[in-house]
């Protein structure tokens, strides 16, 4: 499923009256659920292993949402409050995928919380679609809080550090 795909169903969601949305394809699950107001939270996560099947229909499934009561395992995680982060540059996902705090497995992670970093400074990885996007700290300071975990799903604009500019 390619992220402009994703983008037009979550646009579709916010102007409808659908609360939770569910799809798989491609061996890709996507969770769409608006949280308050307007504003829907995005969860994708890699599905069991299971043949290609033939890309799921959206429309049929955008007009006969069914309840669901489980709470969803992975959310995105609630920012600091807007007073402590008034000053501090949020450096945030260009893109839906996967957060990796490491270049690879094993390895120490890019910047930690404490560290200085210049613009041009790769602070982490956001795989996209087999993709592995080096995302950078885009400001010189020091990261104060590192706001995901390493494996977390992260959509477009989700903060993903806090840095103190010089």
């Amino acid at each position: 499923m390619k992220i402009h795909e994703i983008r037009e169903i979550i646009k579709l969601i916010d102007q409808s009256s659908i609360n939770e949305f569910k799809l798989e394809s491609d061996g890709t699950k996507v969770t769409l659920r608006k949280s308050s107001g307007t504003e829907t939270v995005v969860v994708a996560q890699p599905a069991a292993p299971a043949p290609v099947a033939a890309p799921v229909a959206v429309a049929p499934a955008a007009t006969a949402p069914a309840p669901v009561a489980a709470p969803v395992a992975v959310e995105a995680p609630k920012a600091a409050p807007v007073a402590d982060d008034a000053n501090l540059h949020k450096i945030v996902s260009p893109m839906v995928g996967t957060f990796y705090s490491a270049p690879e497995p094993g390895k120490p992670a890019y910047v930690q919380a404490g560290d200085k970093v210049n613009a041009s400074k790769v602070v982490c990885i956001v795989e996209a679609m087999k993709l592995f996007n080096e995302i950078e700290a885009e400001v010189t300071g020091e990261i104060v809080k590192v706001l995901v975990e390493d494996g977390q799903l992260v959509e477009y604009g989700q903060p993903l550090f806090l840095v103190k500019p010089e």
